[in-house]
């Protein structure tokens, strides 16, 4: 039973003074954090953290005005279509999203707004669309701007409705 005690006690005297490094440690550690934070210059801080958010700028990767869109990808997709269309879409694939943020199709014709639609974009690569009705009166040039999040144009689409 003798024999048992010494190495039982060497194994606990063990432990104890590795809880003891372990706790010394945390205790440094938190010490130092907060006195990090406050050597922080904020201004120089906050300028990389802005240059590395516009080095990856919100990108239409793909996009297209077609007649449907199946499975989250644009079908009959094209440049020109008859006034008896009946409706379009516009498909976008944006990518470089870092946190969510949104973007907003606006459809135009002949130069006049006739629509905006503001999309959800919730991850790094999304797929998203709208739609609009293509009355048959309403032919001539059209247009769709895909703006980000503070309203820059980052694509524009043009298609024309023919007769």
């Amino acid at each position: 039973m003798k024999k048992l005690i010494v190495p039982i006690l060497v194994l606990v005297t063990i432990f104890m003074g590795l809880q003891a490094v372990c706790q010394a440690q945390q205790s440094s550690g938190q010490e130092k954090e907060p006195s990090m934070q406050t050597q922080e210059p904020t201004g120089e801080m906050q300028e990389p953290a802005m240059q590395a958010q516009e080095a990856t700028p919100l990108e239409v990767s793909v996009a297209a005005i077609c007649k449907n869109v199946v499975d989250r990808e644009p079908v009959d997709s094209g440049i020109s279509f008859v006034g008896t269309v009946g409706k379009l879409y516009c498909f976008t694939k944006i990518t470089g999203a870092q946190s969510p943020t949104q973007i907003t199709h606006v459809w135009s014709f002949d130069g006049t707004e006739r629509a905006r639609v503001d999309l959800a974009v919730n991850g790094p690569n999304w797929r998203t669309f709208s739609s609009k009705i293509i009355q048959e009166n309403e032919l001539g040039a059209w247009r769709v701007d895909v703006l980000d999040a503070e309203g820059n144009v980052i694509k524009t689409l043009e298609f024309e409705v023919t007769p």
